[in-house]
This record gives structure tokens, sequence and C-alpha cells, in this order.
């Protein structure tokens, strides 16, 4: 059964990973902008999401695509595949998996858009946290389930409360993007209890700390501009949740 949800869970982040590329692509803006509504060549681009590919106005609809733009649809497949087959062992067929594989796309997402822009659109923050809310509501509701949803509203409300302090310490070094996807993060920790919440929000921060120190000693003249800490305090929930799930 855990190797079927591993690999049920592969083929759905596959499959969703290689709609990522355009969506990154329109998404990827300084603040301020419009969502990009055309490729490099001027193109006007259809839909939000597929592969970052591109056929001309006017073109058949067998002709092949002219030409690629953003992330390669395999790249963002493997990705987004290896993060929800990681989910898939880490928390097995128990309800809250849905959840949690469920939205990994999303955060995938997110973590592109912010590496590229260092910028964390509202419009993908806030959908995440109202549906980790409510997917892990649902899955408490079910036969098997690991976790509590009482500890993870508080989880979400305790990450967003502690972020949002440091924005006010430092708001150049920490963006209201980050505060917003705390709440999310904090949810997904917080359903398996505060040790792993505590485990997954400190990891984001040491993530984030090596990359910069790494950073600042590869480079002779220093970090001279910040970097996306979004991708950091992802990977430091991934990894919390991997912890409690093989835990429970």
């Amino acid at each position: 059964m855990g190797l079927l949800v591993i690999v049920l869970a592969a083929g759905y982040g596959a499959g969703a990973g290689m709609l990522l590329p355009r969506a990154a692509y329109r998404l990827s803006v300084e603040p301020g902008d419009a969502w990009r509504a055309h490729c490099p060549d001027g193109h006007v681009l259809r839909g939000w999401l597929g592969p970052a590919r591109c056929r001309p106005p006017g073109a058949p609809p067998a002709a092949p695509p002219a030409h690629g733009y953003g992330r390669r649809a395999a790249a963002t497949a493997v990705l987004t595949a290896g993060v929800c087959a990681l989910l898939g062992a880490g928390v097995g067929a128990r309800p809250e998996v849905v959840a949690y594989a469920g939205l990994a796309p999303l955060l995938v997402l997110l973590a592109l858009v912010d590496r590229d822009v260092h910028r964390l659109p509202d419009v993908l923050t806030l959908p995440l946290a109202a549906g980790v809310a409510a997917l892990l509501g649902a899955a408490a509701l079910l036969p098997g389930a690991a976790g509590s949803w009482l500890l993870a509203l508080l989880g979400g409300g305790a990450l967003g409360a502690a972020y949002s302090v440091l924005h006010l310490i430092n708001p150049t070094g920490m963006g209201r993007g980050d505060v917003k996807l705390a709440l999310s993060l904090g949810v997904a920790l917080g359903w398996y209890g505060w040790g792993v919440w505590a485990a997954g929000a400190y990891l984001g921060l040491v993530y984030g700390a090596l990359y910069g120190l790494a950073t600042v000693l590869l480079r002779s003249g220093g970090m001279r501009q910040g970097f996306a800490f979004g991708p950091f305090m992802a990977a430091g929930a991934l990894t919390g949740v991997l912890l409690g799930g093989f835990g429970a």
C-alpha cells in the first residue's frame, strides 16, 4: 500500500509539474507590474497552465511550437514528482496525504516564482493557506488521520505571527509574502504537533542561513543583494512534515 501511494503521488506530481512552466513565467514579474501576457517574442499567451512553448498566431494547430521560453516542463515535472513522492513516502496511506501531496505543486510554483523575482504573490499564498487548512480539516474527520486540526490552525497562526515579528524587525530581509507563506507552512507543520512545527520552522531558517553564508564565502565581494527565502522555508517545512509523517 505504501508503494502504491508513492507511485500515485509521483505520477500526480509529474503531471502537475508539466503544467507549471507557463504559470511560473507569467507570474514572475516585479511588484506592481501586471502579469505577463506575452511571450518574449510578443505573442499573446493563452491560458495559465502548460509548457512554456509558443505557437505564433495563425499557425496551424498541427504545427510544432515555434520556440520555448521559461523553464522546461520536464525539469518542473521531475522536481514536483520528487516532492510529491517524498510526501507520499513520509505520510503514507493516511488521509492527510491528499492535503500534502495535493498542494505540493502550488508550493513548488511559489518557490519557482520567488527564486526568479523574489516575490510570493498573494494569488498563490492565500489560496495555499486556505487550501491546506480546509483539506487537513477534512482529513481530521476521516479514520486513520495521524494529526490534529486544532494544532494545525494554531501552528499556522503561531508561525505567521513569528514571521510578522521578523518582518517588522527587518522588512527588507523578510517580506510580507514570506509572512503569508508562513501561515500555510505553519498549518502543515502544526498538524503533527509542536515538535514537528519547531523543527520545520527552525530548519527553514537554518537552510536559508547556510545558503547566505555560502554565498558570502564564495563571492569575494560578499552578498550584494538579498536572496529568495521562500524556497528555504518550503524546504524546512518539507523536512518537518517528513519527520512528522515517518514518526507518526
